[in-house]
């Protein structure tokens, strides 16, 4: 049986589907994975990694979804799947006993290589980080994600970068898991964390200002304060306070070192933030609080838009291995759009993506075949067939 000379490259003829796997290319050159036995891999990394992005892309809503069109559907088992087709009990091996490495070496590559390319909106203000958490409905035989009595549940700790409206830093414990101890490990040394009440507390605002990480952080409206200096206010404006202040009962949880308190109220609503970013003016820092909601947008858009979800893993690493997917299918999403719009990430761009895709698929498979195609005979002989 003949062979062709030059095998079908995948995404040659789909430029749409090309430029959103473009950024993928040099990373995934340093990514290796090994078969651990002499049998080889039924489905190599980069084929796992380009499924998972498939998943989130077309909003599948379960792994044996998408087996099924990576079977049936003519565009994805040519172009998404291996070769020689996947089954299902190799699929869900792979998803939750390998990859998860490889997965966090790209997901950084790219999240680097987005930070250089994407514009920083409110660079002025510095480099602003969101943290917070998010809870995801685990299944009761997920005995690792404990949550309370009958229910389980996983959570993210992730990070993200304000200014470009990307994700950074990622960490996974089961539902109960407490948020605050990743502020550290998410910031870097000049950044500002931008952070909920939940994330109070004295001892913590203390380690951050000697780890020269900076905080702007919303505080509970009771909170003790001792004032060591008071800062003039703008009158009839939003804030209506501003000092340099020290946090909590002496001798019990007081701050050591000062930190500056600004309250300003919309409408009837009251916010009392803690920051050590002496060098904003107060509303400024009202409006870095103000862009904290940014991350729960990106929450919500992720979750509804993505799938991301959606388990097809029950296992630690086979849940952390989907959001890492997930988490690089909207970076890829954030460049693409980014270079072809100069916009955000929107669902109608990604909706435009995907008719694209298809209809690049269609015009592919109407066009003509080439008059022309050489090919190797069983006995090595070139040829030309027409």
């Amino acid at each position: 049986m003949p062979y062709a000379l030059e095998p079908k490259n995948k995404t040659r003829k789909r430029p749409s589907l090309r430029k959103l796997f473009k950024p993928l290319e040099a990373p995934l050159s340093k990514a290796i994975l090994e078969a651990r036995g002499n049998r080889p891999l039924q489905m190599t990394f980069e084929d796992q990694l380009h499924a998972l992005i498939y998943f989130h892309l077309e909003e599948h809503v379960s792994g044996r979804h998408l087996l099924h069109v990576l079977k049936e559907d003519d565009f994805a088992r040519e172009t998404i799947a291996p070769k020689a087709g996947i089954n299902k009990s190799s699929f869900f091996e792979a998803i939750n006993s390998r990859g998860l490495d490889q997965l966090m070496e790209i997901y950084q590559a790219l999240q680097a290589n987005a930070t250089k390319i994407l514009p920083a909106e409110m660079g002025n203000l510095g480099d602003l980080v969101a943290i917070d958490g998010s809870l995801i409905d685990a299944v009761l035989s997920m005995y690792w994600a404990d949550y309370r009595g009958g229910s389980k549940k996983a959570k993210t700790h992730i990070g993200f970068d304000i200014n470009r409206g990307i994700p950074t830093k990622i960490f996974l414990t089961n539902g109960k898991g407490d948020e605050r101890p990743f502020v550290s490990q998410i910031l870097s040394p000049g950044q500002t964390g931008v952070l909920d009440r939940y994330y109070q507390r004295h001892k913590s605002f203390d380690q951050w200002q000697t780890e020269k990480k900076h905080f702007v952080c919303r505080i509970k409206e009771h909170t003790t304060i001792t004032i060591i200096g008071a800062n003039a206010v703008k009158p009839e404006g939003i804030v209506f306070y501003d000092a340099v202040v020290l946090l909590g009962t002496k001798g019990v949880n007081q701050t050591e070192k000062p930190l500056r308190v600004v309250g300003y109220r919309v409408v009837k609503e009251e916010y009392w933030i803690a920051t050590d970013r002496f060098d904003l003016s107060a509303e400024e820092v009202a409006l870095v609080y103000k862009l904290r909601w940014n991350i729960e947008t990106f929450f919500g858009w992720w979750k509804r838009h993505l799938k991301v979800y959606h388990l097809i893993a029950r296992s630690r690493h086979g849940l952390m291995v989907q959001i890492l997917a997930g988490l690089i299918t909207y970076l890829l999403l954030a460049i693409y759009c980014h270079e072809e719009h100069n916009e955000k990430v929107s669902i109608k761009r990604v909706r435009e993506l995907r008719c694209k895709i298809r209809n690049e698929e269609r015009l592919l498979d109407s066009a003509p075949p080439d008059p022309l195609h050489h090919v190797i005979s069983g006995d090595g002989v070139l040829y030309a067939k027409t």
